[in-house]
């Protein structure tokens, strides 16, 4: 989840505005309800995680525009006042396969107070941004974003098509590059080539003295750079999806409005020549049916509770539409409103879950035993007896942990995500080893010895399948306390006639000379042995580490059911 950092002093500030009082505790025990972790809530500072489905919190504006309707009730607007301004953005045709999606928007007299002030509000505003291109851009692809001085630009603007061999000063640089080089030596170039991978003619923003402010989606011009003296800011945003872009937009719009600016629109002719203005401030009409809220909730609202508990989430309610639904306005960036039943939750938290209504289950609750049921509760009888803990790591992880750290070999094909929220969750796991090591690294304040292990679900080739691992963080041990283990393991579950054969040098993390493999009738069931340090060393360990991972369908398979 994305991590904010908010000094207390700018929440206070921002409140004052509007004769509210910034107070701690209330802060601490409310916006976990909001849609957020606090990690730390100091006289100082405030750190806190965002849960990616709501990315209008990403700045300390964003968020304080969400505290003053939220803790201290008041009146929300989910609109924005967007005074109509006279800038124009015209689009070439040539755009529509290259990067098709152009808004933009101006935001001026922006007030800021002193070198410091300054300073960490453009620290903000360029931190603001990043969590966007990742919350919403996905990396930039849906969305990219560019904040520029525009007491600089000289508009109209235009957005081109250009060659590799076209020149500018890309921002961070002193001197010309072609759009070639900033692709293949820029430092943002070689972070974002990839999504102009395949092209010859690249976009650039232009103005009337064509002059290059933005090379979207990787760098902006350096003579267009926001800096202590900048009060009025042109914001460009590019990419595929309209959506994505319009949210990317009013947020950061917003985000200046809180500031003291006024937001103005500009006048974008697209590449297809139709003509509109961003942002569009006005709040989106939603209608939610009375059946879906009344069932969801376990009991019926009155008019009252609803405009109550939509106002504290940002929304107005409007009216009732007889007794089939209710009429809801929520404001357009928020990006996760995507089905009346979103709307459900929002009302939900917004009246707090307390005394909302109770039911009981109307399906049919009978069960019947799991085939591997018996297996399974004599390997958990089995690693507990053992001094093993228990725990449940996530089925998404990423490629790094599962094999460039591990060195475990792919089985069939791997299973991704196609839109990853993080970079850590990338796809389905396929091992639980990986899952083990990152729970040690995280506890190495604890002492030592620490024995835990997991008995989970894994997706191999599309398929679900079941397996157990576990590890032991020691200073003495070493192969022989393993091997120790798994007889132990295997005389518990009911293995007999097993073997225990050396494993190849280098297949997956276990140490050379002192990892082994267990099969029983020819079944290779599972490995185990002493991690190697240079794997160790990739999760920040720096202890002894053994231990083993088995396939729960292949003993299963192997050994018969007593039962």
């Amino acid at each position: 989840m994305p991590t904010i950092s908010v000094e207390q002093s700018l929440i206070t500030s921002l409140l004052a505005k509007y004769n509210l009082v910034n107070d701690i505790e209330v802060l601490s025990n409310e916006l976990p309800l909001l849609g957020t972790d606090i990690d730390n809530c100091t006289e100082e500072v405030l750190d806190i995680e965002i849960f990616p489905n709501r990315p209008d919190l990403l700045s300390g504006e964003t968020l304080s525009k969400a505290i003053r309707t939220f803790i201290h009730g008041q009146k929300a607007d989910p609109s924005l006042n967007i005074k109509q301004g006279n800038v124009s953005i015209s689009v070439d045709k040539d755009l529509e396969n290259i990067r098709p999606v152009i808004l933009a928007g101006i935001v001026r007299g922006v007030k800021l107070n002193g070198e410091v002030e300054i300073d960490a509000f453009i620290k903000s505003l360029m931190d603001h941004q990043e969590k966007l291109h990742f919350a919403l851009g996905r990396g930039r692809r849906r969305a990219s974003i560019g904040v520029h001085d525009l007491s600089i630009l000289k508009p109209p603007f235009r957005v081109k098509a250009v060659s590799g061999d076209t020149k500018f000063i890309p921002l961070s640089m002193e001197k010309e590059m072609t759009i070639t080089e900033i692709l293949e030596k820029h430092p943002k170039g070689i972070d974002y080539a990839h999504l102009l991978e395949g092209f010859d003619k690249f976009p650039v923003i232009v103005d009337s003295k064509d002059a290059i402010l933005s090379f979207p989606p990787i760098i902006n011009g350096s003579h267009t750079t926001v800096n202590n003296q900048t009060r009025d800011f042109f914001i460009d945003v590019t990419g595929w999806d309209q959506r994505s872009c319009e949210a990317s937009l009013m947020l950061i719009a917003s985000q200046l409005c809180e500031r003291g600016g006024e937001i103005e629109s500009v006048e974008v002719t697209s590449y297809e020549g139709k003509v509109n203005h961003y942002p569009d401030g006005t709040a989106i009409k939603h209608e939610v049916p009375t059946e879906l809220l009344d069932g969801l909730l376990g009991r019926s609202l009155t008019d009252e509770e609803i405009s109550k508990a939509i106002n504290r989430m940002g929304g107005e309610f409007i009216s009732r539409n007889g007794e089939s639904s209710v009429i809801i306005e929520m404001p357009r960036w928020r990006f996760d409103i995507l089905h009346p039943v979103d709307l459900v939750e929002d009302i939900a938290i917004g009246h707090g879950y307390e005394d909302l209504g109770v039911d009981v289950p109307k399906a049919p609750m009978t069960a019947i035993p799991r085939p591997d049921g018996h297996l399974r509760r004599r390997i958990r009888d089995s690693m507990q007896g053992l001094g093993f803990m228990q725990i449940q790591s996530l089925t998404l992880s990423n490629d790094d942990d599962q094999f460039n750290f591990m060195r475990f070999s792919t089985v069939g094909e791997v299973t991704r995500i196609t839109n990853p929220i993080t970079i850590d969750h990338t796809l389905l796991r396929q091992y639980l080893t990986p899952g083990l090591m990152r729970l040690l690294a995280s506890n190495q304040h604890h002492n030592l010895p620490q024995s835990v292990y997991e008995l989970g679900t894994v997706v191999r080739d599309h398929k679900n399948s079941d397996r157990v691992a576990f590890l032991v963080a020691e200073r003495s041990g070493g192969f022989a306390a393993v091997r120790g283990r798994v007889q132990a393991f295997m005389r518990d579950i009911g293995a007999v006639n097993y073997t225990i054969e050396k494993l190849p040098e280098n297949e997956g993390p276990w140490l050379n000379g002192r990892s082994a493999k267990v099969l029983i009738d020819g079944i290779h069931v599972g490995c185990f042995g002493e991690i190697d340090p240079l794997i160790s060393e990739k999760f920040e360990l720096r202890v002894p580490i053994n231990g083993a991972e088995f396939s729960l369908s292949n003993l299963a398979k192997s050994i018969s059911d007593p039962v």
